[in-house]
């Protein structure tokens, strides 16, 4: 059963996850763990899907309930009107802040252009943690993709050299071998902490769509010495007109 953020008549949000696909994929046509089959099962009813998350990434995830809601919603995606915040742990003390913009390119070959905000919110520093960790220093960044490309979070913090811890193939071989031998943490430390969205079908309401990191997530970062940092980041769902939905 997934965890339901939010839900009304049109849109259905969910946690995702990680390891799951949103749907059938070329990447894997023998995964049996679909979301948009086992969500359609668990509310008995047809699901539209309106964006997508890697299967290694966990959190907020949203389908359209019908065929209308979902041409709706998708413009909105891809006319950059939804504001995605991640959260990542990544290796290095990454700077206050600071906006990547390299161009990245895609499965066909073409150059597109990347941009996106990062900024710190915390620090940490290993002093010793066994021979194959001296002085390992990992930071808890926010992620905001200004435009989205595949993978372009991953990509871009490989690129400025704080990788993502768990991430393959753009992270760092050596500290993914350190925290699944150390902590044994193999998961993708990469979580969609909220969307803000306008509703597609009520002009005044302004959803901001949250999801707590997954368990993997705290538990990687309370090793680090990063929990406390999270604590601002459990806040439910916020309707920012506070009205009361009709559902």
């Amino acid at each position: 059963m997934f965890d339901i953020l939010y839900r009304d008549e049109f849109l259905i949000a969910i946690h995702k996850p990680e390891r799951w696909f949103v749907h059938k994929t070329n990447l894997d046509n023998t995964c049996g763990d679909i979301i948009l089959n086992h969500l359609r099962d668990q509310i008995g009813q047809l699901i539209y899907p309106v964006h997508r998350l890697d299967r290694k990434t966990s959190g907020v995830l949203i389908f359209a309930l019908d065929k209308a809601t979902q041409k709706v919603t998708n413009s909105f995606f891809s006319d950059r009107r939804v504001n995605k915040k991640y959260l990542a742990i990544v290796r290095g003390h990454f700077p206050d802040s600071k906006l990547i913009e390299i161009p990245l390119i895609n499965d066909q070959g073409k150059l597109q252009e990347a941009s996106t905000y990062v900024r710190s919110i915390a620090q940490t520093t290993l002093t010793s943690h066994g021979q194959n960790c001296i002085h390992c220093r990992y930071s808890l960044v926010e992620a905001e993709p200004v435009t989205g490309r595949m993978h372009q979070i991953r990509k871009h913090l490989d690129k400025v050299r704080h990788p993502i811890i768990g991430d393959r193939p753009y992270g760092c071989n050596k500290q993914n071998r350190f925290f699944k031998e150390t902590f044994g943490m193999d998961d993708l430390l990469l979580h969609a902490y909220s969307a803000e969205l306008p509703h597609p079908c009520m002009p005044d309401l302004l959803l901001n769509i949250k999801s707590a990191p997954s368990k993997v997530f705290v538990k990687t970062a309370e090793s680090l010495s990063l929990g406390e940092a999270l604590n601002a980041y459990q806040a439910p769902t916020d309707l920012l007109n506070k009205q009361q939905l009709p559902y």
